[in-house]
Formats: C-alpha cells, structure tokens, sequence
C-alpha cells in the first residue's frame, strides 16, 4: 500500500518544527565545547555540524525508544561536532603520544602506591619539570576534546542509560558492570578534580564559571579537568582495551 503524500508533508511539519524548538540546543552544546578548544576552531562549523546532527535525530526519532526528544538530540548533536573535530584534528602526534604516556605513568605509580598519582611524581618519573608537566596537561586540554568520548564512552548515555537503545560506536556502555565502574572510578578520583567533573559535565558550567566557584584560574581549572580524565583513561585501561 502507497504511502500518501499528505502523510508526507505532516511528517516534514513535524520534523521543521523539531529543528526550529530545539536549534537553540545546538548552540549552547557548541559554546558548551568551545570553552575547552583552541580560537582556531571555528564555533559556526561546530554549529553546522550540530544542526546536521539535530536533524539527523528529527528523522529517526523513535518516542517509544523511552527517550525525550531533547536527550536523544543531545546525543546526536554532540555526536555530530565530535565528528567534525575529529575529521579536522589539529593536535600535533605528539599530544597524544605524550598524553598516553602520562596517563600510563599515573597508572604505574597508583599501582606502586594505592592512592592517587601526585604531579611532582609524575613529572619526576617523567623526567620534566612542572612547567614542562602542565604544558602537556595544556596542550592536552585544548589540542582535542577531553571527555567520556575519549573513554569510549557517551556521557549522556551514560547519564540516562540510553546505550542499548540508541546504535552507535559506544557498546561498551552497555554492560552495567562497566558502568558502575566507572561510575566508582570517578567517585574515587581526588576532590577537586571531581568536583572539576562534576561541574562540567553535570551542571554543565564552562571553565570560566567552574574557576570562579572553586577560586582558581580558568587555566588551572583547565588542567584539573585533563588530569580527572588522564586518571580516569588510567584507571580504566583495562576496560577500554578490552
């Protein structure tokens, strides 16, 4: 049986309807991510790369999936500009080279000690300076995204279990065992950087708002943030190479 064409042009109403609410959603998730990257990127691409992803969610949005509409299109947008950073890394090799190696460094001395990693020990065992320690978490922090992503993991599908749900490259989010893992790993990470965590991703306030809070630099506020997640890809390695 033919679909009728009215049907059609009810569908499109419903879809144009869901782009125009909910574009300002793209906006605020871009100058959401724009606070922790370099003025090279430009927030209009991420803006457009996020319109795509909103209207990529308008087409496949499913209401009996248990999902509101709002999550489901955070997810896709968010997706979306991740994707667009990634085709166009900027960061040199050796960003991620020397950031594997701090974070396999903060894995070997936590191991050895059983508590949290310090940063003159890991500079030490590095053999650099702090100077030359915070430059990394630096360039760390605004070469490429530091997030779940970089986990393997979607943080609003983390936050809303929506995994099984919704296809896409985060499977392992899937397993509730690794989800109360990590879940533990961040509650165990040191105070501040937790409550760095915690502001960003939860309360979603850029790195300005956290530094105010909390009394320090944005700067610094910068390289809490990329220390939680160094601590977090080294107290995870053994899920995420899995």
């Amino acid at each position: 049986m033919s679909t009728s064409p009215y049907s059609n042009l009810s569908e499109n109403a419903g879809h144009h309807q869901l782009i125009v609410k909910y574009s300002p959603l793209v906006k605020r998730i871009a100058y959401h991510l724009m606070a922790r990257l370099p003025a090279s990127v430009v927030v209009d691409d991420l803006i457009q790369a996020g319109m795509l992803g909103l209207l990529e969610a308008a087409k496949n949005y499913k209401a009996e999936r248990g999902a509101s509409f709002e999550t489901y299109a955070g997810i896709r947008i968010r997706g979306a500009m991740l994707d667009e950073l990634r085709r166009n890394d900027w960061a040199p090799k050796s960003v991620h080279r020397k950031t594997r190696e701090l974070s396999e460094v903060v894995r070997k001395i936590e191991a050895e000690t059983g508590r949290d990693a310090r940063d003159d020990e890991v500079a030490k065992e590095m053999g650099l300076s702090m100077d030359e320690y915070y430059k990394i978490l630096q360039d760390a922090s605004s070469a490429r995204m530091f997030g779940f992503e970089e986990l393997g993991v979607d943080e609003e599908a983390l936050e809303n279990g929506l995994a099984d749900k919704i296809s896409g490259p985060f499977d392992k989010i899937q397993d509730d065992s690794f989800r109360a893992r990590l879940a533990e790993v961040i509650a165990s990470l040191p105070e501040r950087e937790k409550m760095v965590v915690t502001m960003y991703y939860d309360s979603e306030l850029n790195l300005r708002e956290i530094g105010s809070v909390i009394g320090v630099s944005e700067s610094r506020i910068s390289q809490l943030l990329s220390q939680a997640m160094i601590r977090l890809r080294a107290r995870l390695k053994d899920w995420i190479n899995e």
